[in-house]
């Protein structure tokens, strides 16, 4: 399963994507990098002395894999350096894999709120799930369920970008109606990035237009 890049809109589309990934990707993981608690994006929860390991164990895997990611997905990039295809493949499903159990964590420590916690515990699983599922299918060769596994993993990791888009509406709307809480917003840009991204990617699954090959 490739995903189409042979029309200007496509093109264009596909560049719009890999540029917010790798802009999300460059602007979040840096300042995790310090394990400062004054550089942390997210408010961290004074009961837990780990909570900024957690969120940084985290965030700069998980940029890694957002930042990395779409490659895989290019067609020519795999026929022409398969082996480079696979080694992305390996540095990705690690990156997965410690993200999403200290993405777990880390949102059992958030200072967000249960419904947004629920949405991160979640989101932590089916990431490790997707990943799993893509892992199996290629170990036994069924490169066609890796590559649909892969997508919906990717749609997820997407999610870090869509959070933050929505975050930014949610400013815009904050100035508008003054009664909107910054908790309001954060609740449903969580909720938002989440859903958005499963569905856009079982629409990628099904449409006719994306360019899907077995």
């Amino acid at each position: 399963m490739s995903i189409a890049t042979d029309s200007l809109p496509r093109k264009t589309a596909w560049a719009l994507f890999i540029v917010s990934a790798a802009g999300i990707s460059l602007y979040s993981a840096p300042p995790y990098l310090t394990l400062d608690p004054a550089w942390s994006k997210i408010p961290l929860n004074g009961a837990y002395v780990s909570h900024l390991l957690w969120v940084s164990v985290h965030g700069v895997p998980g940029a890694v894999a957002l930042l990395i990611g779409p490659f895989q997905f290019i067609a020519g990039f795999r026929s022409r350096f398969p082996k480079w295809h696979r080694r992305m493949g390996r540095v990705y499903a690690v990156c997965i894999v410690i993200g999403s159990i200290a993405g777990f964590v880390s949102a059992l420590m958030s200072t967000s709120g249960i419904p947004a916690q629920i949405g991160f515990v979640l989101l932590a699983l089916a990431w490790l799930f997707t990943m799993w599922k893509g892992y199996q299918a290629a170990r036994t060769r069924r490169f066609g369920d890796h590559r649909l596994w892969m997508i919906r993993n990717y749609a997820l990791t997407f999610a870090a970008v869509l959070l933050r888009v929505f975050l930014g509406l949610g400013s815009i709307a904050m100035a508008i109606w003054p009664q909107v809480t910054f908790s309001d917003i954060y609740l449903a840009s969580t909720w938002g990035s989440i859903l958005v991204s499963a569905v856009l990617a079982e629409w990628l699954l099904v449409s006719p237009s994306s360019g899907r090959r077995n």
